[in-house]
C-alpha cells in the first residue's frame, strides 16, 4: 500500500493532507516536516508596498507590523489569500518568482520591500534593484532543519512506495536518506526536481505550474497511477 510522505510544516503538511483526502479518499499518510518556521526579531524599513514570494512571508506581516490596505505583490494564489488574510492587499503573479518581478519591473509602484526566509532563491530584491526598482529586504524567519521522524525512517526503509511531494528546493535538500523503498516525487518546479534527481528516488514528475493547486492535482493523479 502506497505511503504519502508529506515534509512540510506540520500545518501546511495538514492542510496538503485534507486536500488530498478530499479528491481521492482516506489516504495512509506519514507527516515528517523537515522544517519548522521560526519568526525572527526584524524590522520593516519605511515602505509603501510589499513584496511575498511565500505563505510564510505573508503570515508574519501582522507580527512586523505592516499596515492594512498595503499592496502586497504576490507569488501566487496560496500566498495572495495569505496576505488577503492578513490585511493587505494582494496582487498576484500566477505563476513564480520570475514571473513576479517581470510583473513589478512594469507596473507602477511605491517603495517596495520583500519580505522573506532565510533560505531563499530569486534574489528578488537584488534583481528588482539592479533592473531600476529599488527593493530593501527583511529576513523575517527562518526554515530550520527538523529531524525526520521514526515513521518516515520505516518508510523509506521498507517496500512499500512512496508518494513524496516536494514543494521547495531546501526541502528536497533535507529529506532522509533513501534506502530501500521506491520513492516516487512530485516536484513542485524543475529546481525542486534537479535537487533530488541524484538521490536514487524511482520517478520524478514535476507540476506544470509551481503552484498549490497544480501541486495537488499531480499528486492526487499519481496515487491514483500507484
Amino acid at each position: 500500500m502506497t505511503i504519502l510522505l508529506l515534509t512540510r510544516p506540520e500545518e501546511a503538511s495538514r492542510s496538503f493532507l485534507a486536500a488530498v483526502e478530499a479528491e481521492v479518499g482516506k489516504v495512509r499518510a506519514v507527516i515528517s516536516p523537515v522544517m519548522e518556521i521560526v519568526p525572527l526579531d526584524a524590522r520593516i524599513p519605511k515602505l509603501d508596498e510589499v513584496i511575498l514570494t511565500s505563505a510564510n512571508g505573508a503570515k508574519q506581516v501582522k507580527r512586523l507590523g505592516v499596515p492594512d490596505g498595503t499592496v502586497a505583490w504576490c507569488v501566487g494564489k496560496r500566498t495572495a489569500d495569505e496576505a488577503k488574510a492578513a490585511g493587505l492587499e494582494p496582487i498576484s503573479a500566477g505563476k513564480d518568482a520570475e514571473a513576479l518581478i517581470d510583473l513589478i519591473l512594469n507596473s507602477d509602484t511605491g517603495r517596495l520591500c520583500h519580505i522573506r526566509g532565510t533560505h531563499a532563491r530569486g534574489q528578488v530584491a537584488t534583481n528588482l534593484t539592479v533592473s531600476g526598482k529599488p527593493c530593501s529586504e527583511v529576513i523575517a524567519y527562518d526554515q530550520r532543519a527538523c529531524a525526520p521522524s521514526d515513521d518516515a525512517l520505516i518508510a523509506l526503509s521498507g517496500t512499500e512506495p512512496v508518494l513524496l511531494p516536494l514543494f521547495s528546493p531546501r526541502s528536497a535538500m533535507l529529506i532522509p536518506a533513501i534506502t530501500s523503498a521506491p520513492v516516487h516525487v512530485i516536484a513542485m518546479s524543475t529546481n525542486v526536481a534537479a535537487e533530488v534527481a541524484e538521490l536514487g528516488v524511482d520517478t520524478i514528475r514535476t507540476a506544470i505550474r509551481p503552484d498549490f493547486d497544480s501541486m495537488l492535482a499531480a499528486t492526487c493523479r499519481r496515487w491514483n497511477e500507484l
